[in-house]
């Protein structure tokens, strides 16, 4: 938000907000029924947001000349620091010179400048100073990576993210109540950092974007920052839940798996059978990070109100890519005025010495791209290790496929998170059963044993029983995919999967024992070794 609309909505907040006296009794009030201060604060604010509109519209209507612009100013930024120079971005005068002089990067190629960073050196990737660093472990190793993050893209990007999240959720829901209550937002934790002698702040970039939020957020999200941002996950359970039960949330965000964990423990607490009795007037879930359809049936029961409304995310550390902008469809429109240049790799040229990428007007619909991103942090053609699908191209929207890296092929089967989610839905549909977690890998072929594909799923609700979910996970993935049908084909490949139910909490327990509890943390879904997989059946 630009400094006009930060200092509007904080002058309005300080001259009328004033709590509801729900001293007698706290749930005797409803503000949607009230016509008070937070009311008029809520069509004031719906009002302001929607503005953004015409602004989207625009790089809908205009999308390649937004994206060239978008990339001469990230040049012209950049063209004196270490890597500009380096790369002669001075002599840059179009895309095509640009993928021409710059390689394709990932961040094992770009640590020794992001090190050089994170020592203090300054005007190393990007002209303004980097003191903030997201931290994540990534979901195909240990090895924590350091993004850097640049006020630029904490204000042009992370923050116009979320405004625009709302802004589009105002627009597609009129009547929303969203500013006459509090959002829950699930935030990792943040820590100051010594790398050499320069202090930086690192954490998951939910912790950086809650710590430098403006003034006027703040009287929007709940809970308090001191509990929002502890690093103990069991204790920050307890303290956040327990801070939350009596406040009026209207709307939640983060991942999945955890936000159901804290939606658990609310109902423990209050003895209460559903979220809906404990906030009624919630009314939607912001949601990203992996594919909601496995959990979306354990929201419903659990939320257990026919006015709720979901809406997805498209959000990393690297960056906010996309957001559902149809009240019908999950597809997610590419958000092109956030400081990112976009380029698209077909899946085909992934692991080619000189893999060549598409730019925005060269893709279509159907094709599996791995995303290549430039940013205002100083991130160059970087691959962000995500694979996507157009649906659209006027405007464009897309689905998230996978990973790079989060795939089986040990076998030529090929197959991706998509064709895994697709047919662990309907095996549950068939089987009446509900999946917590799951994770897969490949058993590989030993003397005269076929090769199979082994799964470890945490399931919320049992099937009737694990032979029949496993014949149905079998026969919908040779629907989906013609490489495992071929490789199924009369066993001569590939045997009948192996499905393991594992007991409660074990996914849990697995990132205790990584130390992985909480913030962005994420399940690896799909993967070529059998690395995550031992792990886990270690600790049963």
């Amino acid at each position: 938000m630009k400094v006009l609309d930060k200092l509007f909505l904080f002058t309005f907040i300080s001259k009328y907000y004033q709590p509801l006296d729900n001293s007698a009794n706290p749930k005797s009030k409803n503000p949607k029924s009230e016509i008070g201060p937070m009311t008029i604060l809520n069509s004031i604010a719906s009002w302001w947001m929607k503005k953004r509109m015409h602004q989207i519209e625009l790089f809908m209507k205009y999308p390649n000349d937004v994206q060239d612009e978008c990339l001469r100013k990230l040049i012209t930024s950049a063209k004196d620091t270490d890597w500009g120079r380096f790369h002669d971005y001075k002599s840059i005068q179009n895309h095509e010179q640009f993928k021409s002089i710059v390689p394709i990067q990932d961040y094992d190629t770009m640590k020794p400048f992001i090190d050089r960073v994170r020592r203090g050196e300054q005007n190393i990737l990007w002209n303004s100073e980097i003191k903030w660093f997201a931290k994540s472990s990534g979901t195909t190793n240990d090895k924590s990576k350091f993004i850097p993050v640049s006020k630029e893209s904490l204000d042009e990007c992370h923050y116009n993210g979320g405004r625009d999240m709302i802004s589009i959720y105002c627009s597609l829901y009129p009547e929303t109540q969203l500013f006459t209550g509090k959002n829950l937002g699930l935030g990792g934790s943040l820590e100051t950092d010594s790398f050499g002698s320069y202090e930086s702040q690192n954490g998951d970039l939910s912790a950086i974007v809650m710590n430098n939020l403006p003034m006027w957020a703040e009287f929007f999200r709940s809970p308090d920052l001191s509990i929002a941002l502890m690093d103990k996950w069991d204790e920050k359970v307890e303290k956040l839940s327990n801070a939350i039960i009596d406040e009026n949330i209207i709307s939640l965000a983060g991942v999945p798996s955890w936000m159901l964990l804290i939606m658990k423990r609310v109902l423990e607490i209050t003895g209460k059978k559903s979220i809906g009795e404990v906030w009624p007037d919630l009314e939607v879930y912001f949601h990203g990070g992996v594919n909601f359809s496995p959990y979306k049936e354990q929201f419903k029961t659990i939320f257990n109100k026919a006015d709720m409304n979901y809406l997805e995310l498209y959000n990393a550390s690297e960056g906010f890519f996309g957001i559902q902008d149809q009240r019908n469809s999950n597809e997610l429109l590419l958000m092109l005025d956030y400081g990112i240049y976009y380029e698209f790799m077909p899946i085909s040229e992934l692991g080619g010495t000189e893999s060549k990428t598409l730019s925005l007007y060269e893709v279509s619909t159907g094709e599996t791209y791995a995303l290549v991103i430039s940013t205002n942090a100083g991130l160059w053609r970087y691959m962000l290790g995500d694979t996507i699908q157009f649906t659209s191209l006027d405007p464009f929207r897309f689905k998230i496929t996978g990973r790079t890296k989060h795939f089986m092929n040990a076998f030529g089967e090929e197959i991706i998170v998509d064709n895994a989610d697709k047919a662990l839905s309907i095996a549950c549909e068939k089987s009446g059963a509900q999946i917590k977690e799951y994770t897969a890998a490949p058993v590989y072929m030993q003397g005269n044993e076929n090769g199979a594909h082994e799964w470890l799923i945490e399931f919320e609700t049992q099937p009737s029983t694990i032979e029949y979910f496993t014949e149905m996970l079998d026969n919908a993935l040779k629907s989906i995919n013609s490489d495992y049908e071929a490789k199924r084909y009369r066993n001569l490949i590939l045997k009948q999967p192996i499905v393991r139910s594992l007991p409660k909490d074990t996914f849990y327990k697995w990132f205790e024992s990584k130390n992985k509890l909480g913030g962005q943390h994420k399940v690896p879904r799909l993967s070529n070794e059998r690395k995550h997989v031992e792990e886990i059946l270690q600790l049963i």
